[in-house]
């Protein structure tokens, strides 16, 4: 993108509000804190861009809110601990018509604020996002395995499934229009706040650019709030639920293969290709079971997502999961009973058979496919209506 110029920036709006909120989201950070806001103060000073520094205390023991008072910074207290719950307090409580945060570890290039902002205000654009990925990162800056491994399969993960085009998803230094962010109801408490960020502006379609920055090392001796597999399996857990249509149709498709070949291999029995490969055994059967069974459980959670989700599901979904009470507790009943049925009809075999080893597992795979599935099917189909009506 173009670089800023270096001119002097000011708010799109008329008035005496500010042009810029600048948010510290801050946990016992009081070796860091007088840096990172005297390197913010100085870039936006040198721009003339008006602005207010806030820090939003996540409940420090230390001496950061003194040195954030002492330093002019408004201090905002959030009891709700969290990175995303800090930010969202800090973010509230800006009066600037851009609202730009960024971690007060001193890990960030805090003199790029200026030109931030400018990338934004310049763009007319909703987001603004310092990358590090695509400026330099100091060594041992970043583990291996975030910069290799987890930021590049996540920013992979958003831009495929929500059509961005980002180098860097989980940059912690971004620039937002203030009115745009209100209206994606941002509600993440911890660090999946930057991937909720992303995805709920990109799905309203919101204007996004970029700015290469980078990346410093923090001090020796700190300990990072960030937990590498809690946080990122929540990062994950968050772009999945803003996404049900991938369950629906990954489960659905799965479910439907695996049935038909299932009933294939019961009507034609084993059979050869070229006599080479023999197909529709009990083996082929057995996947052909476990398959039909995760084809189900995703379906079935895609359905669950679409209960917070604004997105439209599938007809059949929309049927599911709307079905008539009525029309569930005779599914139960049926379901009940022919697994009864099942067992009776073993019972009685092996009771004719003189108690001896029996020769029925063609059968009884086929009718375990069918009975595993509408078990399946009734105990999500019970969790989804439950969940239904409490959110009603």
């Amino acid at each position: 993108m173009e670089e800023p110029s270096a001119s002097n920036y000011s708010s799109p709006v008329i008035g005496p509000a500010l042009d810029l909120s600048f948010v510290f989201p801050c946990l016992n950070e009081e070796k860091t804190l007088e840096l990172c806001v005297q390197q913010v103060k100085s870039s936006l000073a040198a721009k003339g861009i008006r602005h207010e520094i806030i820090v939003a205390d996540n409940g420090s023991t230390d001496r950061s809110r003194e040195i954030a008072a002492s330093m002019g910074c408004r201090v905002v207290p959030v009891a709700q601990r969290g990175y995303g719950a800090a930010l969202r307090a800090g973010i509230e409580a800006g009066h600037g018509y851009y609202v730009m945060f960024a971690d007060s570890d001193d890990t960030y290039l805090y003199e790029d604020a200026a030109r931030l902002y400018a990338a934004a205000h310049e763009h007319n654009a909703d987001m603004a996002i310092a990358s590090r990925m695509t400026g330099q990162i100091a060594p041992g800056a970043m583990p291996f395995l975030h910069r290799w491994a987890g930021t590049p399969v996540l920013t992979w993960l958003i831009n495929r499934l929500f059509n961005g085009r980002l180098s860097d998803c989980n940059s912690g230094f971004r620039c937002i229009r203030k009115s745009s962010y209100k209206n994606w109801k941002i509600r993440s408490n911890g660090m999946e706040f930057a991937s909720e960020l992303l995805i709920k502006a990109l799905k309203c379609g919101a204007k996004s650019v970029e700015i290469r920055s980078g990346l410093r090392k923090g001090p020796e001796g700190r300990v990072a709030h960030l937990r590498t597999w809690r946080d990122g399996m929540r990062h994950l857990l968050f772009i999945f639920s803003e996404k049900p249509g991938l369950f629906e149709m990954l489960g659905f498709t799965t479910l439907l293969l695996a049935t038909i070949l299932q009933i294939t291999a019961f009507i034609t029995g084993p059979i050869s290709v070229a006599g080479i490969f023999h197909i529709f055994d009990m083996h082929s059967q057995a996947l052909l079971l476990l398959s039909g069974i995760f084809g189900a459980q995703f379906y079935l959670f895609g359905c669950m997502l679409y209960l917070q989700s604004n997105d439209k599901p599938m007809g059949l979904t929309r049927r599911l999961i709307y079905l008539d009470e009525g029309v569930l507790f005779f599914t139960l009943l049926t379901t009940v009973t022919g697994c009864l049925g099942l067992v009776s009809y073993i019972g009685t075999q092996w009771s004719i058979s003189g108690f001896s080893n029996l020769n029925l597992a063609h059968n009884l795979l086929f009718w375990c496919h069918v009975l595993a599935l509408l078990v399946t099917f009734c105990v999500g189909l019970l969790g989804l209506h439950v969940l239904r009506k409490a959110q009603s």
